[in-house]
């Protein structure tokens, strides 16, 4: 039993409840999710089980989509509404500075991840530092917003949908959001919509997965070209020999056997194919 499973998180609890919840319902040895989640935000958690936790880096590397919402006026130590107010305004900027302001994180920029994150200082989170009152920061880190739209504005509530790269803290876009308007913000809701290939509509509450929900290795990497390989070559990318004179692209590739049989993930590099992931 291999393969990847949709979740559909609930508010209120932790991306490593879920895994326990489904490795122990179906009675898998490995489960782990491709990741997290904060407590409080809901939606896609992708799950990978048994020999499908090699090919996490993949979808760990994907793009994530979420839908957002931000209130303005009110700044809190955490950016979220879990935290504690440190800062309370009664200016509130107008629709279309908001606007304006959401739009221009669209790109490349360095963004300062929370003091309250799962990122380690000396092989401890952050987070646990800040609960002791210890604020540490981290050094900016380059991330990418590819689209930003849905925005509305209305009761101080901001809400829109955000595409970005991987590492893209939404709970940093509200705060820097709130200090450039100069009236704090902090987000009050948070769904991640997809990751890589997989959305949140073929996504299953942790209570309703079953062993027929696992999505097998092959199927989802089904946006790569596949390729098959005769017995010779097979044994040959198996040991990590590279095979050479395949006519594509440099790019990854699904690789089969010539029975069919799911082989892994392959790299062309300079006409040559060699194995970048084996089952």
């Amino acid at each position: 039993m291999n393969g990847f499973i949709l979740v559909d998180k609930e508010t209120g609890i932790s991306s490593n409840s879920i895994v326990q919840q489904v490795k122990k319902k179906l009675k898998v040895k490995k489960v782990g999710h491709l990741g997290t989640l904060d407590p409080l935000a809901k939606g896609l958690v992708i799950l990978a089980i048994n020999r499908a936790t090699k090919f996490s880096s993949y979808f760990l590397e994907s793009d994530k989509s979420y839908d957002v919402q931000i209130k303005l006026g009110i700044a809190t130590d955490t950016d979220d509404s879990t935290g504690t107010i440190i800062h309370e305004s009664q200016n509130y900027p107008e629709s279309e500075s908001v606007k304006k302001e959401l739009l221009s994180f669209i790109g490349e920029s360095m963004q300062v991840p929370p003091f309250f994150s799962a990122l380690k200082h000396k092989g401890k989170p952050l987070y646990k530092y800040a609960r002791e009152g210890n604020f540490i920061s981290k050094p900016s880190r380059r991330i990418f917003i590819s689209k930003i739209e849905n925005f509305n504005y209305k009761n101080k509530i901001c809400s829109f949908r955000v595409d970005c790269s991987k590492g893209t803290y939404i709970r940093s876009i509200a705060r820097d959001i709130g200090n450039k308007l100069k009236c704090g913000a902090h987000m009050t809701s948070l769904t991640r919509i997809s990751q890589g290939n997989f959305r949140l509509e073929n996504a299953r509450k942790s209570s309703d997965v079953t062993k027929e929900n696992i999505i097998c290795i092959e199927e989802a990497f089904k946006n790569l070209d596949k390729i098959l390989i005769n017995t010779n070559d097979e044994k040959k990318f198996i040991n990590g020999v590279s095979l050479p004179n395949l006519h594509h692209k440099d790019s990854l590739l699904r690789v089969f056997s010539k029975s069919n049989i799911f082989l892994g993930i392959g790299e062309i590099k300079g006409n040559h194919l060699k194995h970048k992931q084996l089952v």
